[in-house]
């Protein structure tokens, strides 16, 4: 049938931990006691503060979905180990998003790492229901997804758009997390 789901969720939960924590200790202090020193860093304390909001949106739905979950399996790990990948890059693409004061080339990055992270997540919700059947809790409480499938499409205009104005493609990630940020409460009925 398939494995225990316990050891995935612990090494998932390690593995968002380590992100935030490599994020955090990326922010430098300025070296000057100033307000003004302070304010020099904005783009990178707001570049920390999209992603930490994001790896936490992660990590909740990761949560959610996982207390629905029954069991495990080789093709559910794989799938699980992709969306871990893509939200290791979190803060390569959040330090140099910020570092660079939201240049187009690492907005647009950013943007690729968001998106390729929803796939993932989307491929591993595909490779849960596939193990759990189309008549199983899971797939009742996954319904039609339809906040997942429209920040895909959100992402996939936002990228190229960063080429031409990064801060819009900056509004836009910010506003797919906005819309994450309201509880999804399909897994916890």
């Amino acid at each position: 049938m398939g494995m225990g789901k316990g050891r995935l969720e612990a090494f998932s939960d390690g593995v968002m931990a380590i992100i935030i924590t490599i994020m955090v200790l990326e922010l430098k202090v300025p070296h000057s006691p100033s307000l003004d020193a302070l304010w020099a860093l904005w783009p990178v304390g707001l570049s920390y503060l999209l992603s930490f909001v994001y790896v936490g949106i992660y990590w909740n739905n990761h949560h959610h979905l996982f207390q629905v979950v029954k069991h495990v399996n080789g093709p559910t790990l794989w799938a699980n180990m992709n969306l871990l990948f893509w939200l290791s890059l979190v803060p390569f693409v959040t330090a140099w998003s910020g570092e660079n004061h939201f240049a187009a080339v690492p907005v647009a990055a950013y943007g690729f790492v968001l998106f390729m992270a929803a796939m993932a997540f989307f491929i591993q919700t595909r490779v849960l229901l596939k193990s759990h059947g189309k008549d199983s809790d899971l797939a009742r409480a996954m319904g039609s997804d339809f906040k997942g499938k429209i920040s895909a499409v959100i992402y996939l205009v936002a990228v190229p758009l960063a080429f031409w104005q990064p801060l819009a493609a900056l509004v836009l990630y910010a506003g797919v997390a906005a819309v994450w940020l309201v509880p999804d409460r399909r897994m916890e009925r």
